[in-house]
């Protein structure tokens, strides 16, 4: 099967060049880049957060200042330079029922708590663990998060109607927005063929504002979601009661949302390092959006996590970085102090286009067209991650992915194992086994051999197999302890040092061989006393 990577999908967004970068130095044009690529992503961060907010039950400003101190500290300490995280819409959805429950102090108090333990998850070095995420739930999670992002976009197509309640546009209004949407689109798509020298999403979205405010044309605009008007975020001690009650309170939503927001920051993580050839970082990722969380419950905000659309707009407008992350959370900030009357002119139409874009660049449309040239549980996991994505969330979406492929994995390897079988010259029998031996495959290991019917001598030869758990080294015990009550020799061949020293009785039986493999056992294996064991 041809291997599919996330870079070659999301280079349908033709915004910059980001392939083979080369070694980043602080030219006057660099700094230019990454600075313009902070603001594209500032002025796209603005109706995500207040909507996030609204979301969560809690007023916009702390959303925003979510977004900004998320924002600077994951870009000044984060695992990979490039990547924009703030308020999202995966913890919004779980932080809801807290704060409607017990008030947004008990909020402060969680974000806090989630960041204390997403920083213990990068101590003990948790993140690694995102290895075990196979490609097609990768795949799954892009695709599912691309059609979370496009759905997400529809809501900007309401307007209030009778008694204050959200009904769809219609007539020329809808077309209205259509238009503008299309226009700031169609820029996006043109401007890479014209010049670099700006950003295409920050064309698009000067050229759409000034068209609208210029000629006055009446849509809906950042302002009209609500005012983004404030001051620096003041340090606040959650007025919460210092109990054991309290905790029990806040300790299930901590420990959800530190698990969403790691997976979240964890799959982006990946996905912006094959965009931009970088690997590792995932321990320093979970210690800096631990702190960057802490921080926020300490200044009145709802926490965060990795952006995959964010990152990808930053990615894709030339930010290389941790100046473009740090860029936009200070042009954030900005907005919020000095520049909040401007900054709610703009049209949500322009800031819808470009997040259509950002799905056009996310959602991975090749796997549409391998889905019936790779293994059918692999397009099932696909399509399940999702789905799921859609429908529930990433973190649900991205274990049950990882679990069906587990399942599938042993279910296939526990069904292959086998043997060929011939008698030498002197009559014993050998036995070569092929194919993993591990709890799944113990059953059918068992039921290769038969020990009533077998000459005196048996030797089992493992050089085509491999002995990977604790299940596996009983079933071997198993197997010698059956030869061993009918007065029958049996021996071992090809099995790890390791496995020598696991398996309590082998000392007569194991056969050593210069050709012995030397890969090491999955688990510690306690050997009983008067049992013969077998190892890798």
């Amino acid at each position: 099967m041809t291997r599919l990577t996330l870079a070659a999908f999301a280079d349908r967004l033709p915004i910059g060049d980001w392939r083979n970068s080369p070694v980043i130095s602080f030219t006057p044009t660099r700094i230019k880049t990454e600075i313009l690529s902070g603001l594209t992503v500032a002025l796209a961060l603005v109706p995500e957060a207040v909507a996030f907010s609204f979301v969560a039950g809690v007023h916009p400003l702390v959303g925003l200042y979510a977004a900004f101190i998320v924002g600077l500290i994951t870009a000044v300490m984060g695992g990979r330079p490039g990547m924009i995280s703030g308020a999202t819409g995966a913890l919004a959805v779980v932080m809801v029922a807290l704060v409607a429950a017990h008030g947004v102090e008990y909020l402060f108090a969680t974000v806090v708590l989630m960041g204390i333990l997403q920083v213990l998850a990068g101590v003990f070095r948790l993140g690694k663990f995102i290895r075990l995420v196979p490609h097609p739930v990768m795949l799954g999670f892009v695709n599912g998060l691309a059609i979370v992002i496009f759905l997400a976009q529809l809501t900007q197509f309401q307007i209030p109607g009778p008694d204050n309640i959200k009904v769809w546009m219609t007539g020329w209004s809808l077309a209205t927005m259509l238009g503008l949407v299309g226009l700031t689109m169609a820029v996006i798509w043109l401007m890479p063929k014209i010049t670099t020298a700006v950003p295409a999403p920050l064309a698009g979205i000067a050229v759409v504002a000034g068209i609208v405010i210029f000629f006055g044309i009446d849509v809906p605009r950042v302002g009209d979601l609500a005012s983004i008007q404030g001051g620096l975020p003041l340090f606040h001690i959650p007025t919460v009661p210092i109990n054991l009650e309290t905790l029990q309170i806040i300790f299930p939503f901590a420990l959800i949302l530190a698990a969403i927001g790691l997976i979240e920051s964890l799959l982006t993580l990946n996905l912006v390092g094959e965009m931009t050839g970088k690997r590792g970082g995932a321990s320093q990722e979970c210690i800096a959006q631990g702190l960057s969380n802490t921080v926020t419950g300490f200044f009145g905000g709802m926490g965060g996590c990795a952006m995959i659309g964010q990152s990808m707009i930053n990615v894709k407008s030339g930010g290389r970085t941790r100046l473009s992350g740090i860029a936009a959370a200070l042009f954030l900030l900005t907005f919020i102090l000095v520049a909040s009357d401007l900054i709610e002119q703009i049209p949500l139409a322009a800031l819808v286009g470009v997040m259509f874009m950002v799905v056009i660049g996310t959602f991975a449309w090749q796997s549409l067209k391998i889905l019936r040239r790779i293994p059918l549980t692999d397009a099932l996991v696909m399509l399940l991650v999702t789905v799921v994505t859609v429908m529930s969330d990433l973190a649900i979406a991205v274990v049950v992915g990882v679990i069906v492929s587990a399942l599938a994995f042993a279910w296939s390897n526990a069904t292959h194992i086998h043997a060929t079988t011939e008698e030498n010259e002197a009559g014993t029998k050998v036995y070569q086994i092929e194919g993993l031996l591990f709890f799944g495959s113990a059953d059918g290991f068992g039921e290769i051999f038969d020990p009533a019917k077998d000459p005196d001598n048996v030797i089992v030869d493992f050089m085509n197999s491999r002995v990977v758990d604790q299940s596996a080294l009983q079933a071997i015990e198993d197997l010698a302890s059956k030869y061993e009550a009918r007065g029958k020799t049996l021996q071992l061949r090809h099995l790890t040092h390791d496995c020598h020293r696991l398996l309590n009785r082998a000392g007569q039986i194991i056969v050593d061989s210069d050709d012995d493999p030397d890969y090491g056992i999955a688990v510690d294996y306690e050997v009983k006393t008067g049992n013969l064991g077998g190892g890798h």
